[in-house]
């Protein structure tokens, strides 16, 4: 087993790395019963951290 292999990564790390660089989730979920569509769920999502270089986009921007 090499170094790499054994590598433990902690919750806390590995959400802020996927937050310092941004994440995007997508997907479409569909529950249908004898081809009869009952729920249908769009997910579009952006996560990603908030800082100078990147303000909220519900910031004011009065400054």
């Amino acid at each position: 087993m090499t170094v790499v292999e054994r590598r433990e990564v902690a919750l806390v790390d590995l959400l802020d790395r996927l937050l310092a660089g941004g994440v995007v989730i997508t997907g479409d979920i569909t529950l249908r019963i004898a081809d009869v569509d009952l729920v249908r769920i769009d997910l579009n999502a952006l996560i990603s951290s908030v800082n100078a270089q990147v303000p909220a986009p519900w910031a004011s921007r009065h400054e």
